[in-house]
């Protein structure tokens, strides 16, 4: 199983410093860390897209292409590429680039988006939220297939024959479809016969198998392969060395990050408690010791069959120096003991 990391770049104070990082030592932060992920030996780097004063990343790929020019290994994409509000000629071109900057690592997680700024910023309506991903969707798949491409639709100008360049150093970019919670997007990946990528945040995750389910039932229906089925696990964690020292140190950046985004009071939001309860082997939050959450994905991945695990470390501007220490033991304490497993269950 692949195991990675993915951020959301954000850029908020710092609940127990009050100190609010800047946008520029942010990014330098962030490449640092895709660094460290390369060299610890981890599989993915993931970056989400936002528009917003509070996340510093509005462009994934250009802060990946900066990571590319100092990692050897690691598979750098984004998570997610905002597709609704985006020009899916523009997306293939810039992710196109990363991959022949990479030599070939480059990698799309395309979805919805969970947040909303990016429509009246680039001029769409909400009330298109649905069409317009559907549409963009089949017109980014039509220009990863084809290198000359004749379409129409409703939401952009169409085109006729028309080269778009540069091509990938990959024969394909390798695209992922994001999804929440929502049957009608896994039945959508999965008519498609696109790898799945799956946010878990909270709750059981035993109750999102159906889910996955679900997606496999209708691409094998819809003629696609059993071997392109692959499911991506993304959830909020942190590795420390006790699964109390996890919780301490995540906790106040989750519930000062969840306050600035849902725009909500602390006494609306999960307590420590509650908080804590999610790192139950069953719960969403993957924080612990390296032995800790190595059993939770591993748990996990025994519900799921999932291919690829993802874990966003910080929710909230952690400090840098806790970070880079929690991508340290995934790489080198917890992904050892996944991998070990995993060679053992295909012995």
């Amino acid at each position: 199983m692949e195991l990675g990391v993915y951020s959301f770049a954000e850029a908020i104070a710092d609940p127990n410093t009050g100190r609010r990082i800047n946008p520029q030592e942010r990014l330098k932060d962030l490449v640092e860390e895709i660094e460290l992920a390369d060299q610890v030996g981890l599989d993915v780097y993931g970056l989400g897209e936002h528009h917003r004063e509070d996340f510093a990343a509005a462009s994934p790929a250009v802060v990946l292409a900066a990571a590319a020019a100092r990692t050897e290994k690691i598979r750098l994409t984004s998570a997610v590429t905002v597709l609704s509000s985006s020009d899916p000629v523009r997306v293939h071109q810039d992710f196109a680039t990363l991959d022949l900057l990479s030599g070939g690592r480059a990698e799309i997680m395309a979805g919805r988006g969970s947040f909303t700024e990016s429509f009246p910023l680039f001029g769409y309506d909400l009330s298109d939220y649905d069409t317009l991903f559907e549409e963009k969707l089949d017109l980014l798949l039509k220009i990863r297939a084809e290198e000359r491409v004749t379409w129409s639709g409703r939401h952009r100008a169409s085109l006729s024959d028309q080269g778009v360049y540069p091509r990938p150093a990959q024969d394909q970019l390798p695209l992922w479809v994001g999804v929440g919670g929502s049957p009608s997007s896994a039945i959508r990946a999965g008519k498609l016969g696109l790898p799945l990528s799956l946010g878990i945040i909270a709750g059981d995750v035993r109750r999102f198998a159906p889910l996955v389910d679900l997606y496999r039932a209708t691409a094998l229906e819809a003629g696609h392969p059993e071997s392109a089925l692959k499911v991506s696990i993304n959830a909020h964690g942190h590795v420390a060395d006790s699964k109390e020292q996890a919780i301490d140190l995540s906790y106040p950046y989750f519930q000062s990050a969840m306050s600035t985004f849902l725009n909500a009071p602390f006494s609306a939001l999960p307590t420590k408690q509650h908080y804590g309860k999610d790192t139950s082997l069953q719960g969403a939050l993957v924080a612990g010791s390296p032995e800790d959450v190595a059993e939770k994905i591993l748990f996990q991945q025994s519900v799921f069959g999932n291919e690829r695990f993802l874990m966003q470390i910080s929710v909230g501007t952690m400090p840098h120096k806790e970070v880079m220490r929690s991508i340290e033991l995934l790489g080198t304490r917890v992904a050892p003991i996944v991998r070990a497993d995993s060679l053992a269950s295909a012995a």
